[in-house]
C-alpha cells in the first residue's frame, strides 16, 4: 500500500502511514507560472494499492482541481486500487439551489468525482441535510461517511471536566451526531431548532418550544461543521439563559471564519461564554485537538 497525502493532507498520510507501517508515497505539487496546478507521483504504482488522503476545506476550489489531477495520474499510472479520503468534501453544503440562478454544486462536483473511475471514497461527518446519501449523487463509485464524533466525545470526556452533563444538537440535522455523543460519554441528548436567514444569519428556538433540560448541567454542543460560528453563538445564548453551567463545543470540521478578514469566528465563540471548543484535523486550526488519523488508519485495516 502506498499512501499519498494532498497538499492538505501530507500530514495525516505521514500519521496514518506510520501507524500502518505502510509505505509514503512521494507528492510533488506546485504551480505553473500561470498558477495552474503540476502534479507528479515519484513512485511506481502500477499493481500497487494506493491511498489518497486529501482534505478540501478552505481552498475548496484549489484542492478540489487537485484532487482531480492526482486521480487521473494515479489511474493513467495503472494503480491496482485508488481509494480516496476525502474528510472535507468541497461544495457539499450546497446541495440545493437556494435562490433561481443558482447552480447544483453539490450535484455537480460528486458527478466529476464519479466520472475519475476510481474505487472507493471515504468522508467523514460528511454534511447531508436535502440529500441522505452521498451514493445518491455519486452512484458508480461506491462511497462511505465516517464519523469522528466518538473520538470527539471521548476527548471531551476526558479532558473537559463535565459535571452532570448533557449533549445538545444545534439544528434537526445534528440529531445523529449528538446521539453518538451521548451514547460516548454515557449522558441524554437534546436536539434544538434552527432556522437560517442567511449564510451567516441563523436563529434557534427549543424543539417543540419546550424549555431546555439544562438548568445547573454542563453543556457539550455538537455539530459537524463550524464555520462562522453563528449557529454555535445562538445556542450557546439559549443554553444560558436556560441556566446551563460549563459549555464545550465540539465539531469534526472547525472551517472558523468569521464574516469578515478582521472578525474572529472562534473568539466570537469563546466571547459567548464558550469554556471549550474542540475539533479535528480535517480542516487544521488552533482547536484541532482530535486527529482523524486513526479513522482513516483503523479504516484501512479492517478493509485489508
Amino acid at each position: 500500500m502506498i499512501i499519498y497525502g494532498g497538499s492538505t493532507g501530507q500530514v495525516l498520510a505521514a500519521q496514518v502511514a506510520n501507524k500502518l507501517g505502510a509505505k509514503l508515497g512521494k507528492l510533488e505539487i506546485t504551480k505553473f507560472p500561470d498558477g495552474e496546478k503540476y502534479i507528479r507521483y515519484h513512485d511506481k504504482v502500477e499493481n500497487e494499492d494506493v491511498v489518497l488522503i486529501h482534505p478540501m476545506g478552505l481552498t475548496p476550489d484549489e484542492l478540489f482541481i487537485e484532487y482531480l489531477l492526482i486521480c487521473s495520474a494515479l489511474k493513467d499510472g495503472k494503480a491496482k486500487s485508488i481509494v480516496t479520503f476525502v474528510p472535507y468534501f468541497a461544495y457539499a453544503r450546497q446541495d440545493s439551489r437556494f435562490n433561481p440562478g443558482e447552480p447544483g454544486s453539490f450535484h455537480l462536483v460528486s458527478k466529476i468525482i464519479d466520472d475519475l473511475g476510481i474505487d472507493m471514497i471515504y468522508t467523514i461527518d460528511l454534511h447531508l441535510q436535502r440529500v441522505n446519501d452521498l451514493s445518491e449523487l455519486i452512484k458508480n463509485t461506491p462511497t462511505k461517511n465516517l464519523s469522528a464524533v466518538p473520538d470527539i466525545a471521548t476527548w471531551i470526556k476526558n479532558n473537559a471536566g463535565l459535571n452532570n452533563p448533557i449533549v445538545l444538537g444545534p439544528d434537526e440535522e445534528s440529531e445523529q451526531w449528538a446521539k453518538v455523543a451521548a451514547e460516548t460519554i454515557g449522558v441524554d441528548y437534546e436536539i434544538m431548532i434552527k432556522t437560517r436567514y442567511s449564510a451567516t444569519e441563523v436563529s434557534i428556538t427549543t424543539k417543540e418550544g419546550k424549555p431546555l433540560p439544562v438548568n445547573g448541567k454542563d453543556v457539550v454542543i455538537i455539530d459537524d461543521i463550524i464555520s462562522s460560528g453563528g449557529t454555535i453563538i445562538e445556542a450557546v445564548k439559549l443554553v444560558k439563559e436556560a441556566g446551563a453551567g460549563k459549555i464545550v463545543v465540539g465539531c469534526t470540521h472547525p472551517v472558523l471564519r468569521g464574516k469578515t478578514q478582521f472578525d474572529s469566528a472562534l473568539a466570537n465563540i469563546y466571547n459567548s461564554g464558550v469554556s471549550i471548543v474542540v475539533g479535528t484535523d480535517s480542516v487544521p486550526s488552533q482547536v484541532s485537538y482530535v486527529s482523524i488519523a486513526s479513522v482513516i488508519a483503523k479504516t484501512l485495516q479492517n478493509n485489508s
